[in-house]
């Protein structure tokens, strides 16, 4: 019987963020469950959506034995620090020698692959790289990959086999896992790696440009399976976290095939459609732009205007704790126009949310609301200072509904929703990214019935909220995650990549 060892480390990293990703943030379990090693994490993870719940129930219908190690995961964030890769690292490097000791036959990794350490800019080939050389060249090393990874010349180098989703919002996360263990599956068939053709293209990707249900990359996304058939490919296209200043960071595309013409023909395919740069540019709206608009279509549609605050989107590297929207929504008098029925989320602000939880639903507060933090374009605006009346209270346990992560426990810890001016803001004090409306749900905000709802993120949410949604709008408030990367400082990227398409 085939024993595959197991393992998972991911964690999306925007070096220019406020926050590093120190060891508590790998055990605190906000958006991600909390650090997890042995046995356990094969049960906790068989049949959630996540990459290695893919692989896992995969597994089960090879027949194949697994060895599972450690899963560790954080939320997107500053660099991960040196403590915190070299823990997670050696615990994994540990497990694998004992498995190896008892015979392992293969190795899988649920990578991100957009991490950067303090002390390694490609975290992820680091620590494949610190696999391969305990394992040898001769067995299989297979791993999936977010779609948004900075794939890099030693990642594609060192593993047999790299595999990414194929959608954002991220609704095939398992498939990647099912669609890397097919790869194994190919690699131990062969009993060689087949034949690789990459293309990296010479500039950056906006992450709102990058929506699987927005064009070009919709038609882009979709045309892989057909090339895939024709020419007996397996095709990932990584377009890229566009925020990670390093040398490395751009869209890449890769294929395998049994032989390099197949490869070849494949890879050039997609890189024709891929290619133009034109097609990846996108216009925003700033915050009081996107609130005056939001007010007026509200007023002509029943469903819920949303408006996505993605440079302050937690799953992309900032705090979740900007105002710059919240003040917009007071300033036009949102919450007068619909009261209760405009809602804005979700502010990670765990002292405000301990406050409100420990005064109770139906008490009035005073808040020193958000956090006024350096961005690329200078502070953030200042904290919203207010009287609240506190309107539910939840302990952030969350079980996710939404086909994004479903079935995933999300722990936000003490939570609340606070009416300012009539305008309904969720705080909690575990950091993610509103994209399910569970997250709302425990807070006693129903979305379907909201007439305005902002979300701290980028375009996650859409999986969950966009059903119910009349239109989406996306704002440009003042945050840490550049809506245009070309916006950033760069000083390690080579110039002629940091520019947007």
């Amino acid at each position: 019987m085939t024993c595959v060892f197991i393992a998972g480390f991911q964690h999306e990293t925007n070096t220019f963020a406020p926050s590093l990703a120190d060891w508590e943030a790998f055990n605190r379990g906000d958006a991600f469950p909390a650090y997890i090693r042995g046995e356990a994490m094969q049960t906790q993870f068989t049949g959630v959506n996540i990459p290695v719940g893919g692989f896992i129930d995969a597994a089960k219908r090879h027949g194949w034995q697994l060895w599972p190690s450690v899963w560790a995961g954080a939320s997107p964030s500053s660099y991960v620090t040196r403590d915190a890769f070299e823990r997670i690292a050696t615990d994994l490097l540990q497990d694998l020698k004992q498995a190896l000791a008892h015979g392992v036959d293969a190795v899988y990794l649920d990578l991100h692959g957009a991490a950067v350490a303090e002390h390694a800019d490609d975290a992820e080939g680091e620590l494949l790289s610190r696999v391969r050389a305990l394992i040898g060249e001769n067995m299989p090393l297979v791993a999936s990959l977010d779609l948004h990874a900075n794939v890099t010349q030693r990642m594609l180098s060192t593993a047999d086999a790299l595999v990414a989703y194929r959608t954002y919002p991220h609704i095939d996360m398992a498939e990647t896992g099912e669609r890397a263990a097919e790869l194994l599956q190919r690699r131990l068939r062969l009993g060689r790696r087949e034949a690789l053709t990459v293309h990296r293209l010479p500039y950056l990707i906006s992450l709102n440009a990058q929506s699987t249900w927005l064009q070009p990359a919709k038609d882009i996304y979709a045309a892989i399976d057909e090339i895939d058939k024709a020419h007996h490919s397996v095709l990932s296209f990584c377009m890229g976290f566009a925020a990670a200043d390093f040398e490395e960071c751009a869209p890449v595309l890769w294929a395998y095939a049994g032989q390099a013409q197949q490869a070849q023909a494949a890879a050039g395919t997609l890189h024709q459609l891929a290619a133009p740069p034109a097609q990846w540019r996108i216009d925003f709206l700033d915050a009081r732009e996107a609130v005056t608009q939001a007010l007026a279509l509200a007023a002509q549609h029943e469903r819920p205007v949303l408006i996505a605050d993605t440079q302050d989107n937690p799953g992309a590297g900032g705090d979740s704790n900007t105002t710059g929207l919240l003040h917009a929504l007071l300033q036009q008098g949102a919450g007068q126009r619909y009261p209760g029925a405009v809602a804005i989320g979700l502010i990670y602000h765990p002292e405000v949310a301990a406050k409100a939880y420990a005064a109770g639903v139906g008490a009035e507060i005073d808040v020193v609301l958000g956090v006024s933090v350096m961005t690329y374009a200078g502070m953030s605006d200042a904290p919203v200072v207010a009287r609240a009346r506190v309107v539910a209270i939840s302990d952030g346990r969350c079980v996710l509904k939404g086909l994004m992560m479903r079935g995933m426990t999300s722990q936000l810890g003490q939570s609340a929703s606070l009416d300012i001016e009539g305008v309904r803001v969720a705080v909690v004090s575990g950091k993610a990214q509103l994209f399910d409306r569970e997250m709302l749900r425990i807070l006693g905000i129903t979305p379907e019935a909201m007439k305005v709802i902002v979300l701290k993120s980028s375009n996650h949410f859409r999986a969950d909220f966009e059903p119910i949604a009349s239109k989406v709008l996306v704002a440009k408030a003042i945050g840490p995650m550049a809506a245009d990367p070309g916006d950033l400082p760069w000083r390690k990227l080579s110039a002629h990549t940091r520019t947007r398409a």
